[in-house]
């Protein structure tokens, strides 16, 4: 099954087309597979932003709701620990 795309103008100040133009050359790409490719990157970014975004709102509300929660000193020697060989267990919430 073949991807549908449709077409897409972008406006680039001219030394920005040039920089885009000698990069692509230096890859033996072309300028819209690295402008796609940009673009690709970009809303991966944005997607993830707003996913690691919505998690901590949601996370806060559930501390709303509930009070449970860890500090700071609880959750660092955890956090060290991780991958090494004597990792600790996570520490519990509470209120």
């Amino acid at each position: 099954m073949t991807a549908t795309t449709v077409p897409m103008s972008i406006r680039l100040d001219p030394s920005a087309r040039q920089k885009l133009k000698e990069i692509a050359a230096r890859q033996k790409r072309t300028a819209h597979a690295l402008a796609t490719e940009a673009i690709t990157a970009l809303i991966e970014q944005k997607e993830r932003e707003h996913a690691f975004n919505q998690s901590c709102i949601a996370s806060y509300n559930q501390y709303k709701e509930t009070g449970l929660h860890v500090t700071h000193e609880e959750l660092m020697p955890w956090l060290e620990s991780l991958f090494t060989d004597n990792e600790l267990p996570p520490p519990a919430c509470h209120a």
